[in-house]
């Protein structure tokens, strides 16, 4: 009766001048006290735990029978945190009770009046955060009361991976190369998988670490550190244990056999065009000079000819006595 009584709101209850939330609590410290002499409600809630998409809407399930019919003023809803035994939402006298709310909830939770006389007591738990994860408990009372327990699991999928090197460039087998795979805005942990080519399982030389933005969701780094070989592949792959998704990338590292080093090649190959330039340029002086040469040659010969030919003449022309 004490129950019954306070939950209703009493004259005596005014009396004693409480507050609302030493109302509630003082409910379902009586109501704990005294369920075992009641005919309990049947409550249903999901016996595996509800997993909810970070930033959606998720409805966390409470259904109840009753064998006979009742007003929505008969109702009393209380669904709380199991641990710290915090407000979630409360609904007596026919409309909601949020004055003990606790405020990370504030304006995000929302019962369904209509379908309260039909044995509904579900919560509507919007924008869903990191935060939110955790026991729920539902209390229905309808004359009998009962409660029942469910879990929340928060997920968030991760985006696709991305793959560095160190180092980036000339890069030659038998070195060491780190890869570094990074995902991001993801929940819970993801499991990071390493393979290389042949699908084999890399577990040696790897670093995995996890950071925590403001949110609350995970940037995935892990390092693998191998000896490069002339032609390596390797997948990085992360498994999101509640979405049961999975995001791989697949990356082809080649390493070049060179019989210099880098720098000392580009020096030869600057030095072999340098070297045929040169000889390009003197192969045209040379040209020019012989040109030149053979021209003056054939300037001279004419020159002889005509002197010769000059000569000729004046031997053949008679003396005048």
């Amino acid at each position: 009766k004490s129950c019954l009584l306070l939950i209703g709101g009493s004259n005596s209850c005014r009396s004693r001048n409480l507050r609302r939330g030493e109302l509630v609590q003082r409910w379902r410290r009586l109501c704990d006290r005294q369920s075992s002499k009641w005919a309990k409600l049947e409550l249903h809630v999901p016996d595996q735990p509800v997993v909810a998409l970070h930033g959606e809407d998720v409805t966390l399930n409470c259904s109840f029978d009753h064998s006979s019919p009742f007003n929505l003023s008969d109702v009393a809803v209380f669904w709380q945190l199991t641990d710290t035994k915090g407000s979630i939402h409360a609904f007596w006298k026919g409309q909601d009770q949020l004055v003990e709310q606790l405020e990370s909830y504030a304006n995000r939770t929302s019962l369904f009046p209509a379908q309260l006389t039909a044995g509904n007591a579900s919560l509507l738990l919007r924008r869903v955060a990191i935060a939110d994860e955790g026991d729920y408990t539902c209390f229905v009372r309808v004359q009998e009361y009962d409660r029942a327990s469910l879990l929340l699991q928060v997920a968030a999928p991760y985006t696709k991976p991305e793959v560095t090197l160190e180092p980036e460039s000339n890069l030659r087998p038998g070195d060491e190369l780190a890869l570094t795979c990074v995902a991001y805005g993801g929940y819970p942990k993801a499991d990071v998988v390493w393979q290389d080519g042949s699908g084999r399982n890399l577990t040696d030389n790897i670093t995995t670490s996890v950071v925590a933005n403001e949110q609350g969701l995970f940037t995935m780094t892990s390092v693998l550190t191998v000896v490069l070989e002339p032609n390596s592949s390797f997948s990085c792959r992360l498994i999101n244990p509640l979405l049961g998704e999975e995001r791989s990338i697949f990356v082809t590292v080649t390493g070049q056999n060179m019989a210099f080093p880098p720098v000392a090649l580009w020096v030869t190959v600057g030095l072999a065009v340098c070297l045929l330039g040169l000889l390009i340029a003197l192969a045209a002086v040379c040209r020019r000079k012989i040109k030149e040469s053979c021209e003056e040659a054939r300037r001279e010969a004419e020159e002889a000819k005509e002197l010769e030919e000059e000569e000729s003449k004046t031997a053949m022309t008679p003396l005048k006595s």
